[in-house]
C-alpha cells in the first residue's frame, strides 16, 4: 500500500535495523504473587495512582464520575505504547524480510531496483532510497495475496524474527506493566482495543494472543481488499494497494469513530503520532477522562529517547518538548518507565 508517512518512516530507520531469526515461544507472562494488589509491576507513584482512581471513579455507581459499562472505552497505541519499537519498527522489519521470498517467486526482480538494494543488506544504500522505491517495496511485500496468505506469512516471521537487542521474539517484548492495565481495565468492564499505526492485519495476527484484544478491536492503518474466487469456487479477500484508512496522528480519531463508534474515556500512548487520540479523548470532555503517554527514558532496561527532558532525539516514536508541555497543559500523565515501572518485561527477573 502506497503510504509515504510509512516510507518515510523506513528511509529514517533501517539504518539501525535488521533482520533475526530464533525459535518462538508463547508469550513469557508474568503471574501476580500472593497477596499483591492491582498492577504489581507498578512503583507506587502518582501514574499508578492516577490509573487506579480512574477506574474506581468511573466504575462507582454513587459517584459522579461513574461510566455505564457500554462506554467504558480504552484505547492503546502499540509500538512504543505496549511493545518495544527501537530500533526499527517491527512491521518495517518485517517488509524489509519478506523482499527475499518476493524475489524468489518473481526472480526478474533480482537485478531491478529497489529490491537488488534491500537484497545487498547495505544498510546505507537502504537508507537513500527515495520513497517511490520504498512504496514499491510495501507494495510488493504487503500486497497482491489473499488475506490468508499474509496472515500465513506475518504467523511464520513472528515464529522465528528476534530482536537485535533482546534475542528475543518480538511478541516477548510486550511491555508487563501495560499488560497489567488492559486486564485491569477489563476486569473492571472497559472493552480494550489497539489503535495504531501500524498495519491493522498484521497487528490482527498476534493481538489476542499477546494482548488478550480480538481482531476486530484492532484499529490500524488498512488497505484495500477486493473480493474474488479460487479455483474451486470459494470466496476470498485479496489485499490490494489502495489505503483506505492512514491510522495515525489525525487518522486515530477518524479511525476511532469508524471502527468503535465511541469517543474513548481513557487513551494511551507515547509519540506525537497519538496526541490527536488524546485530545479526542479528553479534551472538554464530560466526567473523568484519562491520558497517559509512555517516556521511554530507561536506556538501562530498554531505550532512552524524546527529545522531550533532554532526552537524545529519534524519528522512531518521538516523544516532543511540544508534547511533554502540552500534556502537563492537558493533565495527562507521562509515564516514566524508569521510575514508574519496577520491571518492564515479563522476563525481568
Amino acid at each position: 500500500m502506497r503510504q509515504r508517512a510509512l516510507a518515510a518512516t523506513v528511509v529514517g530507520l533501517v539504518l539501525s535495523g535488521g533482520l533475526w531469526l530464533a525459535p518462538n515461544p508463547r508469550p513469557v507472562e508474568a503471574q501476580p504473587k500472593a497477596g499483591e494488589g492491582p498492577l504489581p509491576s507498578w512503583n507506587d507513584g502518582s501514574a499508578k495512582q492516577a490509573i487506579l482512581e480512574f477506574v474506581r471513579a468511573t466504575t462507582d455507581r454513587a459517584g459522579p464520575g461513574y461510566v455505564p459499562p457500554e462506554r467504558r472505552v480504552a484505547t492503546f497505541d502499540q509500538d512504543g505504547t505496549t511493545w518495544v519499537s527501537h530500533p526499527m519498527y517491527t512491521q518495517v522489519v518485517f517488509c524489509l524480510d519478506r523482499v527475499p521470498a518476493v524475489v524468489k517467486e518473481k526472480p526478474e526482480l533480482k537485478d531491478k531496483e529497489p529490491f537488488k538494494t534491500v537484497l545487498s543488506g547495505d544498510r546505507g544504500a537502504i537508507a537513500r532510497l527515495s520513497m517511490k522505491d520504498l512504496g514499491v517495496i510495501l507494495e510488493a511485500t504487503m500486497t497482491g495475496m489473499s488475506v490468508e496468505e499474509f496472515q500465513a506469512e506475518v504467523k511464520a516471521w513472528l515464529a522465528t524474527a528476534r530482536h537485535p537487542r533482546y534475542k528475543r521474539p518480538y511478541t516477548e517484548l510486550v511491555y508487563q506493566p501495560m499488560l497489567e492495565v488492559l486486564k485491569y481495565l477489563r476486569a473492571n468492564g472497559y472493552k480494550t482495543y489497539i489503535v495504531t499505526g501500524g498495519g491493522q492485519d498484521f497487528v490482527r495476527v498476534y493481538a489476542e494472543r499477546v494482548y488478550g484484544i480480538p481482531p476486530e478491536q484492532v484499529v490500524g492503518t488498512a488497505g484495500g481488499t477486493k473480493y474474488g474466487f479460487d479455483k474451486d469456487g470459494r470466496p476470498f479477500l485479496t489485499k490490494e494497494p489502495k489505503l483506505l484508512l492512514n491510522d495515525n496522528f489525525a487518522g486515530k480519531p477518524e479511525g476511532i469513530h469508524l471502527m468503535i463508534g465511541r469517543r474513548p474515556v481513557a487513551a494511551f500512548g507515547n509519540s506525537t503520532g497519538d496526541r490527536e487520540m488524546l485530545k479526542y479523548t479528553t479534551v472538554q470532555a464530560d466526567g473523568p477522562r484519562l491520558g497517559m503517554l509512555v517516556l521511554h527514558d530507561d536506556a538501562e532496561r530498554e531505550y532512552a529517547y524524546g527529545p522531550a527532558r533532554g532526552l537524545p532525539d529519534t524519528k522512531v516514536g518521538t516523544f516532543s518538548v511540544a508534547l511533554d508541555g502540552e500534556a502537563k497543559e492537558r493533565g495527562w500523565t507521562v509515564i516514566s518507565m524508569k521510575t514508574d515501572w519496577k520491571r518492564v518485561f515479563a522476563w525481568e527477573p
